[in-house]
């Protein structure tokens, strides 16, 4: 067990000080942070695989884009429509159990499909048991760790793991494209049930529900202040409903939930989904359009992070605007940059969307927090429900408009006019008095 005296600021100390210095262990919020970035690592890669197999299965089973895009849309919703459950499920069964038993149907999910032949098995398998795994340890998750674990340093480490998804990307997408077509799409099917499993262990051991579980405070924490303290918590579901019974009669909750809406069909929803087949269409390979995809997740990383080191010192209404207003611009010019060919041009797409891929994660918990206070995680649930319903939205719309129309010209720009309205949208946000500590103060 992780255990130490604590220091007068509330930090374990690391034995007995010598004269003169003080000798500190590293705080355990770190370990649970770095295997929580491990595991969302893991849930982004995993979710963002069918965008990969598109092509793949389009081939073998002579399945349309519209029937794939389907069930790439039920995985997005229900990672979306399960995360408040599962963030109050956290609360109610703690941590450790939610993600191991999500990790668990990730496996399932994804080593089950080598034995499907009809649409509707994708749909059950990549669709439902995926979908509701990686739900279980999305975004919310994010707000759980930070929200139980740290006080100090609270927007830089909510940057870190929300960037943990552009990392789970980078790392596979390369190899599930080249893995496809050097093997077919059953090998990447089963590495991902492999990773999966093999994350689990890391939960087990390392991952603690709060700090006072093992005898510590919140990384930053005041002596006496309440943040990482066990309390008594409801039924997880009951939890999740009453929380959302509350927070719709908040206009602010409406103003975010929409802007994320556009955020999740903007980003996962359509570049995540139909980028490789996008640029496939204009005569790209797909291994070299998965690459570039990878590419955004190099610099999403930073993005990311540099964006919640500006959220502990800039008003996120702001930050939002801006995320937003630059991404639709990109996304305007995006049908003017595909080619055969990795041209300048698309270099600075890539760059340039990467930066801003993620980066509305940070201030968008950090106002849930500031608006719901101690109902902050599971409000940013439900608000992240509705990033994966607009993702959703865009995986089949996208889908639906490329084998109408041809091309995806038209998805992309509507994707764009929508961010115009998020940036509205967050604009007309107000401003809490205080938070402090999770707690708002008027």
């Amino acid at each position: 067990m992780l255990s130490a005296p604590l220091s007068e600021s509330g930090l374990p100390r690391t034995g007995i000080p010598g004269p003169g210095r003080r000798a500190r262990k590293l705080h355990p919020a770190w370990i649970v942070a770095a295997v929580g970035f491990v595991a969302l690592l893991g849930a982004a890669a995993f979710r963002s695989v069918p965008g990969v197999l598109m092509d793949p299965l389009h081939t073998e089973f002579g399945w349309s884009h519209g029937t794939i895009g389907a069930a790439v849309s039920v995985n997005v919703l229900l990672y979306g429509l399960i995360s408040p459950f599962a963030a109050a499920l956290m609360d109610r069964f703690g941590i450790r159990r939610v993600v191991a038993c999500a990790l668990l149907l990730i496996a399932a999910g994804s080593g089950l499909t080598v034995f499907m032949t009809q649409p509707w098995q994708l749909m059950a398998t990549w669709g439902l048991l995926v979908g509701v795994g990686v739900g279980s340890m999305s975004m919310p998750f994010v707000a759980t760790i930070t929200g139980r674990w740290f006080v100090g340093q609270r927007g830089l480490v909510t940057g870190v793991l929300t960037a943990a998804g552009a990392t789970g990307q980078l790392i596979f997408l390369p190899l599930i494209a080249r893995l496809a077509i050097d093997h077919g799409w059953r090998v990447p099917a089963l590495l991902v049930a492999g990773a999966a499993l093999a994350v689990v262990p890391l939960v087990l051991l390392f991952i603690r529900d709060f700090p006072s579980d093992i005898g510590v405070t919140a990384y930053g924490a005041e002596p006496g202040s309440t943040v990482g303290v066990r309390t008594e918590a409801a039924g997880g579901a009951s939890r999740a409903l009453t929380v959302l019974a509350t927070i719709v009669r908040k206009p602010v909750f409406w103003l975010l939930a929409g802007g994320f809406a556009i955020c999740g069909a903007s980003t996962n929803g359509l570049i995540g989904t139909h980028f490789v087949s996008a640029a496939h269409d204009h005569g790209m390979p797909a291994t070299t359009a998965a690459g570039l995809l990878a590419l955004v997740g190099i610099f999403d990383v930073a993005g990311t992070i540099a964006s919640g080191w500006l959220t502990d010192r800039m008003d996120s209404r702001y930050l939002l605007v801006g995320y937003y207003s630059l991404r639709g611009l990109s996304l305007l010019v995006l049908p003017l940059l595909f080619a055969p060919d990795v041209e300048p041009s698309m270099w600075a797409f890539i760059v340039f969307y990467g930066l801003d891929w993620i980066a509305t994660v940070p201030p968008t918990v950090a106002l849930c927090r500031e608006h719901f206070g101690a109902d902050g995680p599971v409000a940013f649930g439900w608000v992240f429900a509705s990033h994966q319903i607009g993702a959703a939205l865009a995986a089949f719309g996208a889908g639906v408009i490329r084998d109408v129309q041809g091309s995806y010209t038209t998805a992309w720009f509507i994707a764009g006019g929508l961010c115009a309205i998020a940036a509205l949208l967050s604009a007309s946000i107000r401003r809490m008095p205080s938070a402090v500590d999770g707690v708002v103060r008027a």
